[in-house]
Order: C-alpha cells, then structure tokens, then sequence
C-alpha cells in the first residue's frame, strides 16, 4: 500500500436521479481505521470556452436554484449516456447558444470537485463560430450574451462570473489570447 490509498470496504447508494447518484461508502484508511465517504457520482460533463469573430466571449446567462441566483457562465451541459466529450461539446454549444463551430480544440480536463464527487469536465476552445438555431431543454431557460475580455475579468471581480470553468475560461483567455 502507498500510505495514502483508501479501500472501499461497503457501499450504499442514498439517492438515484437524473443527474446525480449519492453512495455512503465505508473505508478503510491507510492507518487500519475506517471512515465514511459520501461520493456523488456524475456523467461527466463539457464547457465551451467560445469567442466569436469580434473576439469576444460568448456566456449564457441563467438562475441556478442551488445558489438562487443568476449568474453568467460559458456554455456547457452534461454527457448524456455513453456519449463522446467531442460530440456533447458541439451538442451543448448548439443547443446553449445557437451556434455550431467549424472547429473545437480539447484544452483540458479537471474534476470540478473531488473531495466528494467524481465529475470529470471536458473544457473546449473554439473561434469558428457558425450561426445556428438554439435548442434549449423544456426545463431550461438562458439568455446568451457576448463580452469581451476586459468585461468577463471585471464580472470575474464583481461575482456575476462565479463558476470554477467559467473563471477558467476567462483566465484561459487572459494566457492564450492576449
């Protein structure tokens, strides 16, 4: 053993729903105790970090219930099942905001939170935007706007751009795009 791996000695899923699996898993630590763990199991998911051809970032604006607020965040949705990251990507640029793309480069993948949950995000770039027609869920309500990148910085300063990938993006921004 390496001193630091846990080992799963029982599970119990909670709860099963759309999005989310909730299991309290037993552990035993490195030292012979035990621990619980409470794991939310995930999909996985995609962001879109998009820039239209006036250099700017393209966000959709929505309320989300957990925080009961509005905030501003680069486009992005779950993996539907045994979907590709490549395909769910153009399909929630698409879907998000209207548009499709001529091209969309892979620039990383990170868990969003692994303390307790095991949600991969697949984060995108792209710059060849294509008009479309957006596609939104029944239960989905956004609006897209575009900002450019000293706006997206002070909406990062202000709290309207809130959300792990979408600062991600904006400091991607900030590195790759000057």
């Amino acid at each position: 053993m390496d001193g630091l791996t846990e080992i799963k000695k029982d599970s119990k899923e909670i709860f099963k729903g759309r999005i989310v699996h909730l299991f309290v898993d037993q552990v035993e630590l490195p030292n012979g105790e035990t621990s619980t763990r409470e794991v939310v199991k995930h999909p996985g998911a995609v962001a879109v970090i998009a820039v239209n051809k006036e250099g700017k970032l393209l966000l959709v604006r929505q309320y989300r219930y957990p925080l009961n607020g509005i905030i501003y965040e680069i486009p992005a949705g779950k993996l539907e099942p045994d979907e590709n990251p490549d395909d769910s990507a153009l399909r929630e640029l698409e879907e998000e905001t209207g548009y499709r793309c001529k091209k969309m480069e892979k620039i990383a993948s990170f868990y969003s939170s692994p303390g307790f949950s095991d949600e991969l995000l697949h984060v995108y770039f792209t710059d060849s935007l294509i008009e479309g027609k957006q596609h939104l869920d029944q239960d989905e309500f956004l609006e897209v706007c575009a900002v450019n990148l000293d706006e997206a910085v002070q909406m990062v300063k202000d709290h309207r751009i809130y959300d792990a990938k979408s600062v991600y993006a904006v400091q991607y921004m900030q590195l790759h795009l000057k």
